[in-house]
């Protein structure tokens, strides 16, 4: 994608949505660890769902410990791989409170050696908990990039190292967030919707899906 049409790409998403956030409850750069690395391989729905009630009385790594792997399991048994990641989550608690003291870090690095915290996962507590202009891609980002052209590559890093080269400020902060929702909601991986795509236009991806057929057309 040429740099003029990459600025247009984003000045229509930021115009659309001038301040878009991440879908994940938290309450606090904890919880937002916690949500994110549960959310892997899981809907950002689900485990709002499962983290609810969790959240409202397990805000802290102390807290977190002390309910323990197994009565974390009870909030989280709704979600998928619920036992793997209630002991990462126990497990990266524990290293919160042993090496960073009991806070989050603010480094990709310190995040990378917490328990079930990847390269993604520490992306998205940096851009949401800190406000670094960090692009974590998830399924949705990889596919928008690659079907738009605007950043195209065979793995997720490879993606993120292009969008980290292409995207022009002022939109680095909130590129994550624009292109993981137009992903959700717009360009989804069995039909892009196409035909209320505000950059269509823009888009490498051929041919464009056509619009629903109405009812109307159906029945005749």
């Amino acid at each position: 994608m040429k740099r003029a049409d990459v600025r247009d790409f984003y000045h229509r998403l930021a115009e659309a949505d001038p301040h878009p956030v991440t879908e994940l409850d938290y309450r606090n750069p904890f919880t937002l660890v916690v949500a994110v690395a549960l959310s892997a391989q899981a809907t950002d729905v689900s485990v709002n769902k499962a983290t609810r009630a969790l959240f409202e009385t397990v805000d802290t790594p102390e807290k977190m410990v002390a309910l323990g792997e197994e009565g974390l399991k009870r909030h989280i048994k709704t979600i998928g791989l619920y036992n793997a990641k209630a002991k990462n989550v126990i497990a990266l608690s524990q290293m919160l409170i042993d090496a960073f003291g009991g806070e989050v870090p603010a480094t990709r690095e310190a995040l990378e050696r917490l328990p079930g915290v990847g390269r993604k996962t520490a992306n998205v507590v940096l851009n949401v908990a800190f406000g670094a202009e960090t692009f974590a891609v998830d399924t949705h980002i990889f596919r928008v990039c690659n079907r738009t052209g605007l950043a195209p590559g065979k793995t997720p890093l490879a993606v993120e190292l292009k969008l980290d080269k292409a995207t022009p400020p002022p939109f680095r902060q909130h590129a994550h967030h624009w292109l993981i929702l137009h992903g959700r909601y717009v360009c989804k991986a069995r039909r892009p919707e196409c035909w209320r795509c505000i950059v269509a236009d823009l888009c490498a991806f051929k041919p464009k899906t056509p619009p629903p057929a109405t009812k109307a057309a159906r029945a005749a």
